[in-house]
């Protein structure tokens, strides 16, 4: 895994620690899925939360890591629980963005391959009609954005009979952004003995009141920031006169690589022009940011992991819910303004052991910002030797 937390100290009101999932007791065909999809060893999450979620305690994970990554230790939990011999939706996990959601359907259709699990993708953007068919199944498992899977609910589409445990991830983004009110409704729909987990970046008021009035003694998982290692990623910075020099840096680097690379950019105009400009040299780059349909999105992100173009330029707005393996080179052509988004950019590309690089363009107004991202997580960001082809 990108992220390598197993030899970190992490506060636990949980005292077992299973080092090995050999060791869980999960079922044959699971732990079949899950050395398929290419995990060995647990992460220290993994470690502490997969048991006692497993063992039906409501569990809280704090840790800035997001995405996929966490929601394994969540999904393994949940394939294990769920029953293939009852007909409805039996877990019910909630996240901020439909990318995400999507890509959790991905994870808990591959890890439970061999179990022939169901998982649905209940998002806006999509046909309503077609949604309400597919929810009226009774999927095992579904997974969705508030908003839609309320009015699932609403509708009667969505049963809440069957469902044991309900998942909330990113839940300090998901209650800021003013769908409090949609998350409060539909768990005030579940039978009251459903189990919450629950994953957020902080322990800010609108969570700890999730936990306070949903939550029922919860075990408590902590990863504290400054404990968070960011191994098999080497990190590297490229000094730039001004900004109008960064397009000049991008194009000497994809003449000398050339391997796939996810760019991040700032805002969706800096996407737009630097996909244009990358297209005006003859790079093959393509754009995507918030404003474009969901369709779209996936057509683009099946033709990038097929490797129909080089250069994936973004913002932020993906840089939580994409995981593209085939990409081991992250480009930031602009340094994130917010810290804790630097370790989400980073992780999106590699697959599963195998390295990632780094680069980080910076002019001298944004030294500072790149010294703040290496106090903040106790890294060093070195700058890029002249040999680039040697190292990516």
């Amino acid at each position: 895994m990108l992220y390598d937390l197993a030899k970190t100290e992490i506060e636990s009101t949980w005292d077992q620690v299973v080092d090995n999932f050999d060791d869980m007791e999960l079922k044959p065909e699971l732990l079949r899925g899950i050395y398929a999809y290419g995990y060995e060893r647990p992460s220290a999450i993994q470690q502490r939360a997969i048991v006692p979620i497993v063992k039906g305690h409501d569990v809280v994970v704090q840790t800035p890591l997001s995405g996929t990554r966490v929601m394994a230790t969540f999904s393994i939990s949940i394939l294990q629980q769920v029953d293939l011999s009852i007909k409805g939706t039996q877990a019910l996990i909630l996240v901020p963005t439909r990318e995400l959601a999507q890509e959790i359907q991905k994870l808990i259709i591959g890890l439970g391959d061999y179990m022939n699990i169901e998982c649905h993708a209940c998002v806006g953007g999509t046909n309503v009609r077609e949604d309400k068919a597919k929810v009226q199944e009774g999927i095992p498992v579904v997974v969705g954005t508030p908003g839609r899977v309320f009015d699932m609910i609403n509708r009667r589409a969505l049963r809440t009979d069957f469902i044991k445990i309900f998942c909330l991830d990113e839940a300090d983004e998901m209650l800021s952004n003013g769908i409090k009110d949609s998350i409060y409704k539909v768990f005030q729909l579940l039978p009251q003995d459903t189990q919450v987990v629950l994953h957020s970046a902080n322990m800010s008021t609108e969570v700890l009141g999730v936990i306070k009035k949903f939550m029922r003694d919860p075990v408590r998982i902590l990863v504290k920031r400054d404990e968070l290692n960011i191994e098999g990623i080497k990190q590297f910075y490229i000094a730039v006169d001004k900004q109008e020099g960064k397009l000049d840096t991008i194009c000497g680097l994809f003449e000398t690589v050339t391997k796939q690379a996810v760019i991040f950019c700032n805002t969706r105009r800096q996407v737009d022009w630097l996909t244009a400009k990358m297209q005006s040299h003859h790079f093959n780059a393509s754009s995507m940011h918030g404003n474009m349909e969901q369709k779209h999105v996936e057509v683009l992100m099946k033709e990038f992991r097929s490797g129909s173009f080089r250069a994936l330029v973004t913002t932020d707005s993906f840089s939580r819910a994409i995981d593209v393996q085939q990409a081991s080179l992250v480009i930031n052509y602009g340094i994130p303004t917010k810290k804790e988004s630097y370790i989400h950019r980073v992780g999106r590309g590699g697959r599963l052991g195998c390295e990632v690089v780094a680069i980080n363009l910076v002019t001298i107004d944004e030294v500072r910002m790149l010294r703040d991202i290496e106090q903040f997580y106790s890294t060093q960001i070195d700058e890029m030797p002249l040999n680039v082809a040697d190292i990516v």
